[in-house]
């Protein structure tokens, strides 16, 4: 097979007119599992990709060496309207398919936690096996292009008018991403490009991002920015037991982030400080073991130390712990398993991991990710009313919906 073409912003082939099999825009995760898969079956294959570079996210994501994938992943990790439209992709393009192709490279790789598997060395390393996959598929990358226009022919050809000039093709697939971290690049190109063909976009908000807090709240522990400490949080969703990391602007850490995908604006966080210990049981063994020991000495054990003196000079009254009563105790107790603290909002899209929210699923086959409407047009990826917990899941949902569309388009 062919060696693919690369090729960067060019005046050299501008206003070129090519008819593809496939057409991909977006050179994202789903957008180059997608390409790979086509190009495997023989399809003519374009990706389009607006940045000056494929993979920019899978770059950045793990602090540089990519949670490329999660081996725990089900159905459960993820929020979409419907929770049942994931299931078929996943099931058919599972985390042991992609780790195969790791380890097909020699790409090393570690289990960091819970299922979390990253890079020995760089996520560059995931970048260039994905464009050596291409590559080997016979993949056309087209980089620092962007789509000016796009419309269906009565024949059913895509035509696109592009930076780079007009493409043809018979079916297009929109990889493009939602709207986090616009800073590079994220665009909301995806989301209208599907009301443009009658797709119904759900209202999108940005997920796994840090909290915010503000008046009292936010004065009571902005100095204690950089600290961090075990808990467990919860929103209007499930528990999740990580670290919480306190910022100059409110909370953060892998706790916060999953719980930033369930909570809404005015809704109550719920932040045990204990996890896993049961705080009533701890404070009366304290009080018969430790009579005349001051209540924030005793926490200073079991929490970062200024944490502790925090929490007794504006939610607990530190006193020697034979001085409370059980009725104290039991309000110390409730103080420690539901730390009152109230979030304000989030970051937002600047740092947000992911974008929740987009296409409407209901539009789209879940089997093929191809519209139920518009044939020959499929939406991949984090456009999708998709989005996965912290932790290698949405790259997961990257592959298996790539890979879906790849198999038909």
């Amino acid at each position: 097979m062919d060696n693919p073409v690369i090729m960067p912003h060019s005046s050299d082939n501008a206003r070129m007119e090519t008819a593809w099999d496939s057409i991909i825009i977006g050179g994202g995760a789903a957008g180059l599992m997608c390409a790979i898969t086509a190009g495997q079956r023989g399809r003519k294959v374009l990706v389009i990709e607006h940045a000056e570079r494929i993979g920019k996210k899978i770059l950045m994501s793990g602090g540089g060496r990519c949670n490329f994938t999660n081996t725990g992943t089900t159905p459960a990790q993820y929020l979409s309207a419907n929770p049942h439209f994931c299931k078929s992709a996943l099931a058919r393009y599972t985390p042991a398919d992609f780790i195969a192709m790791v380890e097909r490279h020699g790409i090393a790789y570690h289990e960091k936690e819970l299922g979390q598997l990253f890079c020995d060395e760089s996520g560059k390393q995931i970048v260039r096996m994905l464009a050596d996959e291409c590559e080997w598929a016979g993949v056309t990358i087209q980089t620092g292009c962007t789509v000016q226009s796009l419309r269906r022919e009565d024949s059913g050809d895509f035509v696109l008018e592009t930076s780079q000039g007009r493409q043809t093709c018979a079916s297009l697939v929109v990889a493009s991403g939602g709207l986090s971290i616009p800073r590079m690049g994220a665009t909301g190109f995806g989301f209208d490009l599907a009301r443009q063909f009658g797709h119904a976009v759900l209202p999108t908000r940005s997920g796994l991002v840090p909290l915010t807090l503000s008046g009292i709240h936010l004065e009571r522990v902005a100095d204690l920015s950089g600290l961090s400490l075990p808990v467990q949080a919860r929103a209007t969703g499930p528990a999740f037991r990580n670290a919480m990391l306190l910022t100059h602007r409110g909370l953060s850490g892998p706790a916060i982030l999953q719980v930033s995908s369930y909570w809404r604006e005015g809704e109550p966080l719920h932040i045990d400080l204990l996890p896993g210990k049961d705080a009533l049981d701890l404070l009366q063994h304290w009080q018969h073991q430790r009579r005349n020991a001051q209540l924030q000495t005793l926490l200073a054990e079991v929490l970062p130390k200024r944490f502790a003196q925090r929490l007794c000079e504006h939610w607990l009254d530190s006193r020697p712990m034979r001085q409370y009563t059980p009725k104290e105790l039991t309000t110390v107790a409730d103080t420690l398993r539901k730390w009152p603290i109230n979030a304000s909002g989030t970051e937002g899209y600047r740092t947000a991991e992911v974008t929740l929210g987009g296409v409407d699923t209901d539009g789209l086959s879940s089997s093929t990710m191809m519209s139920r409407t518009v044939p020959g047009l499929s939406f991949i990826g984090e456009v999708v009313d998709v989005t996965g917990w912290l932790g290698g899941y949405n790259f997961q949902w990257a592959w298996a919906s790539g890979h879906a569309a790849g198999m038909v388009v």
